[in-house]
């Protein structure tokens, strides 16, 4: 099929189209007290349907702007379609940020109708409410602990439903009358710098980015997809949105946060996308299964996975294995991989994929070494999630692939990576200013250094701010550092600081679940976070995961200091990202005074802080914080 007649089209236009086609085959499932419920694709455009009808009946129209916040639930999508389908604009906000930080946004967006999934998240918008002069609707679709509330416009999902039922039949008629070049998603960029900007995009934008991404790594209609990261990120949405109504995938969504990797090993996906954290956590969580098995399973697995290293090393140098290598990988295969892929829910998967931050090498040689094709991607926001990914059989983990169909990528002569494609975003919401500095004649300015391999094939350094030097002119890049560092089991986070200075310290935070499982193991007695990163043993663990770190880096870009910091980075105290990216700068003057000690010969210092309690509640934290040599 011609590319260009595959995505000129709307979201609403392909979910009338794959209930025609598809009728009743299951187009999403939900798992709901312990039962997975289906909805087939007809069931999928009734619900929309219906929720259009009434979102017209509530006044709500062509660019009018529906907030949706909560986890992931099929009345997401129903209630985005439906405002697409009006010609109206969806944004999604992330479910556990607070009033405060969501209040901008519906001030900018001066949005009428929020759908908020239950109670927790209708208390968010109540307590912010008197600020929203334009809100007039809060709509739910979790009944629980919302019966006795009087509060006015709150309305239940069903009942806007049931509003709708009679005038449901026009949505063929509206959405004819949608242009692909309508705007109908506004997406948050990350907000590293600062508050979120908001993103436009059209369903050109979406389409033409899921197409030629489908054309290098293939997707079916009989593909199962399990959609458990934040439908408010941008890589969500291509994959449970865009991606889905084009080539008409199921989506399943978890039954909670809490029972995802159980959901994704009884649905058995062929396709998952998730950042690098989720990666990272997975990777941490079968080393520390493994150190808690048997000794029989234990040795199985020192056995088998450098054989699993041997053979993905032997396949990223574009080498064929040997005859004695591949029976020996299928021996490893049988004895320990299929059943660690089965574990993790991976024993269908075909399509394996990473962004929205570089991935670790060590991560990503780990998951090949289990047959586990994960290929890098790369992309923002702006241009729709996607411009570059791995081809199969041409992974480098080193890079992050060639562009999709469509795309040009080069680079300025300042380093910067530079995109041009049909998914090129519109410009931000209210912000010309900023999309001014974004696009240059169509090019989209990606703020990240990179250069192109002479395989053709873009590596992307870190971002262009971010670059660091140190005092005698050696370049590094932190995040690079930062990756190798996360690839501990016992290190959650990470920031490596060294701009100007003579050599690079880090400050480390702990995973407290899985150093704390340790330090009962070693009969180590502790009571908080704080108390368990101040342990002298926990020090030395560190210090040795360092050490084999710093083995691997050349001598001048070596980690010399550490420092455990007494909690945890986080995103309520601004530390973070929605999206777990660390908010550099902003971490940088927070602790500058711990910085500092570090560049010094102490062996410890005192530092004061303060962290916030997710219901806005703040507390100052203090202690003696000890700072390690290596």
């Amino acid at each position: 099929m011609d590319s260009n007649k595959a995505y000129h089209t709307t979201l609403p236009a392909l979910l009338l189209k794959n209930a025609q086609k598809y009728q009743n085959r299951t187009a999403l499932r939900e798992k709901d007290l312990g039962i997975w419920q289906s909805f087939s694709w007809q069931e999928y455009l009734n619900h929309t349907a219906t929720f259009a009808a009434g979102l017209k009946k509530l006044g709500l129209g062509r660019e009018d702007i529906l907030i949706l916040i909560g986890d992931n639930r099929p009345e997401w999508l129903f209630a985005q379609l439906a405002i697409q389908s009006l010609g109206g604009i969806a944004l999604g906000l992330y479910q556990d940020a607070p009033a405060d930080e969501i209040c901008y946004v519906f001030e900018l967006s001066e949005t009428k109708i929020v759908v908020a999934e239950d109670q927790e998240q209708v208390d968010k918008i109540l307590s912010i409410r008197d600020k929203l002069p334009h809100l007039k609707y809060i709509v739910y679709h979790d009944p629980r602990g919302l019966s006795f509330y009087q509060e006015p416009g709150l309305m239940e999902f069903g009942e806007i439903q049931k509003m709708g039922q009679e005038g449901a039949d026009e949505f063929a008629r509206w959405v004819a009358e949608l242009s692909p070049e309508d705007t109908c998603l506004i997406a948050t960029t990350s907000g590293t710098t600062g508050r979120p900007k908001l993103a436009m995009l059209s369903h050109k934008n979406l389409l033409s980015m899921a197409w030629n991404l489908g054309q290098v790594d293939p997707k079916y209609d009989s593909d199962e997809f399990v959609s458990f990261l934040p439908l408010a990120w941008m890589g969500e949405q291509m994959m449970a949105t865009a991606s889905a109504l084009l080539f008409g995938f199921c989506v399943n969504f978890p039954e909670e946060p809490d029972t995802v990797q159980e959901n994704i090993r009884e649905i058995g996906p062929h396709l998952i996308f998730s950042p690098p954290r989720v990666w990272e956590n997975l990777a941490a969580s079968v080393q520390v299964k493994i150190m808690e098995t048997t000794p029989l399973k234990r040795f199985l697995y020192n056995l088998f996975l450098p054989i699993g290293y041997k053979y993905a090393d032997c396949l990223f140098a574009g080498k064929e294995p040997s005859f004695s290598l591949k029976l020996l990988y299928k021996l490893a295969d049988i004895g320990l991989f299929r059943a660690l892929r089965d574990r993790l829910g991976f024993s269908r998967i075909r399509s394996a994929s990473t962004g929205g931050a570089a991935l670790g090498p060590d991560t990503f040689r780990f998951f090949h070494a289990m047959g586990v094709n994960l290929k890098q991607i790369y992309g923002q926001t702006e241009i729709s999630g996607i411009s570059c990914i791995h081809k199969d059989g041409h992974i480098d983990f080193d890079t992050v692939g060639e562009p999709i169909p469509e795309t040009e990528i080069k680079i300025s002569e300042q380093g910067e990576i530079l995109s041009r494609s049909p998914a090129v975003f519109k410009g931000y919401y209210k912000n010309p200013a900023a999309s001014e500095e974004t696009l240059e004649n169509g090019w989209l300015k990606s703020g990240d250094a990179g250069y192109f391999k002479e395989n053709g094939q873009l590596v992307v350094i870190d971002r262009l701010k971010d670059v660091m030097h140190l005092k005698d002119g050696t370049r590094f890049s932190p995040q690079f550092l930062e990756n190798k560092l996360k690839f501990s089991p016992y290190i959650k986070e990470a920031m490596v600081v060294g701009e100007g200075r003579d050599f690079i310290v880090a400050i480390i935070c702990i995973d407290m679940s899985i150093v704390g499982r340790w330090a009962e193991s070693q009969l180590i007695t502790y009571t908080t976070y704080q108390d368990l990163s101040a342990r002298d043993e926990v020090y030395d663990l560190v210090y040795d995961e360092v050490i084999k770190i710093n083995a691997t880096l050349p001598e001048n870009t070596r980690i010399k200091r550490f420092a455990l910091l007494f909690k945890e980075l986080d995103a309520d105290d601004g530390e973070l990202t929605r999206t777990r990216k660390i908010r550099r700068k902003f971490v940088y003057e927070r602790y500058q005074a711990l910085i500092n000690a570090l560049y010094t010969s102490l062996d410890e210092t005192m530092l004061k802080t303060e962290i916030v309690y997710q219901d806005g509640r703040k507390r100052e934290l203090s202690g003696q914080i000890k700072l390690k040599s290596i």
